[in-house]
């Protein structure tokens, strides 16, 4: 669940990124999906209201994530919020 770039986060309320916010947001996003790909873990990809990189608007669409890796795409879900699950 986000917030992945919170909005409330020091370096983005005083200006301090170096990146813009959608760059920080793929590189944590790329992270997240590398770091957990070994382990066959099903990711389930929320948004918030908090993160910057994404519309501030509810309900929220999903992440848009065209650069998804095609070997992740069956265990990456990107979902809205708010979102039901089914689990087996």
């Amino acid at each position: 669940f986000g917030p992945f770039l919170d909005a409330k986060h020091e370096q983005v309320e005083s200006c301090q990124l170096l990146s813009s916010f959608s760059d920080v947001f793929r590189l944590c996003l790329r992270t997240i999906i590398e770091g957990t790909r070994s382990s066959g873990s099903q990711l389930v990809l929320v948004p918030s209201l908090r993160d910057v990189s994404h519309d501030f608007v509810y309900p929220q669409p999903p992440f848009p994530c065209p650069d998804l890796p095609k070997e992740d795409r069956a265990r990456v879900l990107l979902v809205p919020e708010p979102c039901t699950l089914d689990i087996d």
